[in-house]
């Protein structure tokens, strides 16, 4: 994304800059309700539960960038925060994860940058879910530009546990007591078990619908 940083024109650019992420995130969050339609037209089966899309505020950018050792400018934020959009697609169970990935790296105007799989390799705390950094070209009136969406794909035990976890340590300031540490790594565990077993109980459930 090339945006001209002059100091006279930082709230023009600044505005500029969230209209280009907030037009990817409409962009990518069509892209998947559509997909999920017709998922649900073809196989009678809703793969997303829900979509969540949110831009980063521009204090969590500063944040960020200062974390970082980075200087506050556009260019900076551009080129070093890559969350600024973010998706987080909420799914039933662990198959689908994988499942709404492929579906998305098959879309043609969608460019794949990266992708971190914490479902093979959680976080030593236990968190899982399967990150995809993606780029997508935005449309204006008179040139294309590409934006980055961050989506985080996670079943919904998941992101139950995350979103908690993200709560307690936003409290804690990010230096939760080792008790509190250990017990969520142990609730994160149970979170995991129950995925295999809903995960087992939805795939008896389909072979016994076939055999009918």
């Amino acid at each position: 994304m090339n945006i001209s940083t002059g100091r006279e024109n930082d709230v023009d650019n600044w505005q500029e800059v969230m209209l280009i992420y907030n037009a990817a995130l409409k962009q990518v969050s069509m892209k998947l309700e559509i997909l999920n339609d017709e998922f649900q037209r073809v196989h009678r089966y809703n793969p997303i539960e829900h979509i969540k899309a949110r831009l980063k505020s521009s204090e969590s950018i500063v944040k960020k960038l200062k974390r970082y050792g980075c200087e506050s400018t556009i260019d900076n934020m551009v080129q070093r925060v890559n969350d600024i959009a973010g998706i987080r697609v909420i799914c039933s169970f662990t198959s689908d994860i994988h499942r709404i990935a492929n579906m998305i790296t098959r879309q043609e105007d969608i460019k794949i940058i990266s992708v971190k799989d914490y479902l093979k390799t959680p976080k030593s705390n236990g968190y899982k879910s399967y990150h995809m950094l993606v780029s997508v070209p935005v449309y204006l009136s008179d040139r294309i530009m590409d934006a980055k969406v961050e989506i985080q794909i996670r079943t919904v035990a998941m992101d139950f546990w995350a979103s908690l976890e993200h709560k307690i340590h936003y409290k804690f300031e990010g230096n939760a007591p080792l008790h509190i540490e250990m017990e969520l790594t142990e609730c994160a565990m149970m979170v995991s078990e129950l995925d295999e077993k809903m995960l087992s109980l939805n795939n008896e459930i389909l072979a016994l619908l076939d055999e009918k």
